[in-house]
């Protein structure tokens, strides 16, 4: 029996690196499919004669991109084409953070946008540096590297800001497909149709497929306040430990917004999500209902 990494996949194959570095073509035991089991890019698996027989327990798992025991991941977020959005980057760090993977911002196509658009994105992104979050453009590929190397990194994004593009000046010899912008569409070709893992200076890079939307997974209401680490800096002063900075009186987070120490942008996006998720909610209440026979 010998011990491996997914590092592709591909109409139920699976092409593994051994610890000898081998890549090896397998496939998965028909009794996974009936147990309901998905071995996944990232996963470590055992296998003998080309068959898996046991996936190791994952420390997460993505959904979207579906890709498991994920050190970082690396949000590409395009300056246009399409426009720079402060939403799709905070949903894409609250998911992040509640599956306990590190994120890390690169802006893309900073040489296609105008001066003026530019310098607003770019105090927007100090913003999230003041708090941690490590932020990289096209002038800083040396220190993306260093971020990169010894760790599992996913490449993830919205269609068309790039991804394939970063990835071909990190490793030119995949040579990855890039497409433009469609022009009457307004929105990026998905270039990248599966999940695979490269090698990078000791570490390992995973180009995914964009989309077009990002759903939640699985977060809470709850849970949310605790994942804009902007928050938690005021948290601890609001009138009530479980305050979730809507309505309560007292609020240090809605004080702080006032006073112009969070962005507003930020709290703005955070109310929208609670009622994202307060729509989320009856439905899997209903369905838990169901199950146990109540009306």
């Amino acid at each position: 029996m010998e011990i491996g990494k997914i590092i592709k996949s591909n109409s139920g194959f699976y092409d593994v690196k051994t610890q000898t570095g081998q890549i090896v073509r397998t496939r998965a035991r028909g009794n996974f499919r009936q147990q309901k089991i998905k071995p996944l890019v990232g996963d470590i698996i055992e296998f003998e004669q080309d068959y898996i027989l046991k996936i190791k327990p994952r420390k997460n798992e993505i959904i979207r991109p579906l890709i498991a025991n994920v050190d970082q991941a690396l949000i590409v977020m395009s300056a246009v084409q399409p426009t720079f959005s402060n939403n799709l980057l905070d949903r894409f760090l609250v998911n992040l953070q509640a599956q306990k993977i590190k994120p890390l911002i690169y802006l893309s196509k900073t040489d296609l946008t105008p001066p003026t658009d530019l310098a607003i994105i770019h105090q927007q992104l100090f913003y999230y540096e003041r708090f941690g979050y490590q932020v990289f453009d096209q002038q800083q590929m040396s220190e993306l590297k260093i971020a990169l190397s010894q760790f599992e990194t996913v490449v993830t994004g919205q269609t068309g800001t790039g991804k394939s593009t970063l990835i071909n000046r990190l490793l030119p010899n995949l040579k990855l497909k890039t497409d433009a912008i469609s022009d009457s569409l307004h929105r990026g070709k998905h270039t990248t149709r599966l999940v695979t893992l490269y090698p990078f200076q000791d570490g390992l890079i995973a180009d995914t497929p964009g989309f077009s939307s990002l759903k939640f997974q699985g977060i809470t209401k709850e849970l949310l306040p605790q994942l804009f680490v902007d928050f938690q800096y005021f948290q601890p002063f609001c009138k009530y430990r479980s305050c979730l900075h809507l309505n309560e009186p007292d609020c240090a987070v809605k004080q702080a917004v006032h006073e112009q120490k969070i962005l507003a942008s930020r709290y703005d996006n955070y109310c929208q999500f609670q009622e994202e998720l307060a729509q989320i909610r009856p439905v899997y209440q209903k369905i838990s209902n169901k199950k146990e026979g109540k009306r």
